[in-house]
């Protein structure tokens, strides 16, 4: 028998075996920014009275994530992911939530098709070792007063209000929000955070001619240690920067969308904040 119930910070472990588990990069507190965004939006499902499962939602505006959909190996291929996504997909449409996203892994985008969603872009994950020697942009050192900036600008870019989630990133990690200005207004960003596995770069948001030099800066910052970066397929010059720098693809996710299709610009994306938060 299969139940859902909200996730508690009592089930953190179980996130954190889970990615584990699944070789994911969250740490503890990835866990506690998904419980603290969405509260009443984050879910476990329970197998015969065991919990097996996690996923959440986080809403911006009109427009809604899902992610860290993690099945426990053995609890797999029998119905629980797709109970937990029907749950997760009822909680948002109750709320009226137009658009709904995910990034859906190859195994996983035949579920969400049923489901209704369709593909939008794929994107790929490198990894690698940060190179010595990347060129500096000279960015700036972001700090709280350069928050509200950076947020409009990327809320003008990804066509969502992003401010409860860049929030959150930027306060837990203000060394490593860097931005590039010109004539005062803001042209692009790039954050970091560091994950079990590797330091996650992005989200990277920037115009064509700031985009590259900030994926420098943040790869300078990262000299010599381990990296993931998830890069929009259509952007050519992240693409061609990464493998430059000596990353190599790691896997690719689909970009879906479920409802009202949102008008972002992959262009203009250089690295996403990763597949748990688009």
């Amino acid at each position: 028998m299969i139940s859902i119930r909200g996730m508690t910070t009592d089930d953190i472990p179980l996130g954190l075996t889970l990615t584990r588990q699944a070789g994911w990069n969250q740490l503890e507190a990835d866990w506690l920014r998904f419980l603290e965004m969405q509260p009443d939006g984050c879910f476990v499902a329970e197998l015969d009275g065991r919990a097996v499962a996690t996923t959440v939602t986080c809403i911006l505006g009109p427009v809604a994530w899902i992610a860290m959909v993690l099945v426990e190996a053995s609890a797999r291929r029998q119905g629980v992911a797709t109970a937990l996504l029907r749950h997760a997909l009822d909680f948002l449409d109750q709320r009226a939530v137009g658009t709904i996203r995910l990034d859906a892994t190859a195994a996983g985008q035949p579920v969400y098709e049923k489901l209704g969603f369709a593909p939008e872009y794929r994107l790929t994950r490198y990894q690698g070792i940060a190179p010595e020697g990347a060129e500096p942009a000279h960015a700036a050192q972001g700090g709280e007063r350069d928050y509200p900036d950076i947020i409009a600008f990327d809320s003008e870019m990804t066509s969502t209000p992003r401010e409860k989630m860049l929030g959150r990133l930027f306060r837990e990690s203000p060394q490593g929000v860097r931005l590039l200005r010109r004539d005062g207004r803001v042209e692009g960003y790039v954050s970091l955070r560091r994950g079990v596995n590797a330091t996650q770069i992005g989200p990277c948001i920037a115009t064509p001619a700031a985009g590259e030099p900030l994926l420098c800066d943040a790869l300078s910052l990262c000299a010599g240690l381990p990296v993931f970066i998830d890069i929009p397929c259509d952007n050519a010059p992240a693409v061609e920067l990464a493998e430059r720098c000596g990353l190599r693809a790691q896997r690719q996710f689909m970009r879906m969308c479920r409802g009202e299709p949102v008008h972002d610009q992959p262009a203009s994306i250089f690295a996403s904040s990763g597949p748990e938060k688009g």
